[in-house]
């Protein structure tokens, strides 16, 4: 016999969904910040992304995309070359050799064709959950629940999680959401975090889920 949920995790479920309805709410229009065209732009620009603005990204990639095309081409790139025309991204060497890398394994195991699994991707060189469920949700179409530093912070302060591992914030959104909505959720999370529930100090006052959220600290409008 299947065990029922106790009545704390009906609780839970109930404010996880009239959570996600005001989020669906106030940002209608949320998704991906990064610019791209096909699938293996999109795994490209999410390794950029790492420690660094999507709109820096965003910057870097026209030329990088209209440089390389293939992940043939991605693999075979001359080191310094392909540093150089991601330097100001950051922490450009370690990406540069993670693109080579997961290019040469997508080339030689996958026909050149970024994969279409979880495990597949994150099988491959630099990539971890955050950056595959990024390629499967946005260019696959696969549901997936992206954990990046935004999501970390704001579904903690929402109550959503008591984790602080990215992949248990992943699996307890997971339960409290249905898989169609996990995508968009996550978009919707991430301007969230953007615009209001900054981090150090959110600006609560803004906030379109600040009668529902239960952090302890919401701050109050600066007089003027």
């Amino acid at each position: 016999m299947a065990k029922q949920p106790s009545a704390p995790a009906t609780k839970q479920i109930a404010r996880a969904r009239a959570i996600g309805s005001a989020l669906a709410q106030a940002y209608p229009n949320a998704k991906c910040a990064l610019n791209f065209s096909n699938p293996l732009e999109l795994l490209i620009a999410t390794i950029l992304s790492a420690q660094c603005t999507d709109v820096r990204v965003n910057l870097v990639t026209p030329a990088l995309f209209a440089k390389y095309r293939r992940v043939a081409d991605y693999a075979s790139a001359p080191p310094g070359e392909l540093e150089k025309m991601i330097q100001s991204t950051g922490f450009f060497r370690n990406k540069a050799k993670a693109i080579r890398a997961a290019c040469k394994d997508i080339a030689e195991k996958h026909g050149g064709a970024v994969p279409e699994t979880l495990s597949a991707l994150c099988a491959l060189p630099g990539v971890g959950r955050k950056t595959a469920n990024v390629v499967l949700g946005n260019a696959f179409g696969t549901p997936g629940v992206v954990v990046d530093t935004h999501v970390l912070r704001v579904s903690q302060r929402l109550g959503l999680t008591r984790n602080k591992d990215p992949e248990k914030i992943e699996q307890d959104l997971m339960q409290l959401f249905p898989a169609e909505r996990w995508t968009a959720l996550s978009h919707e999370l991430i301007q969230l975090g953007r615009t209001c529930c900054k981090a150090p100090k959110p600006r609560c006052w803004e906030c379109p889920l600040q009668t529902i959220c239960p952090y302890p600290n919401k701050t109050k409008q600066p007089a003027r």
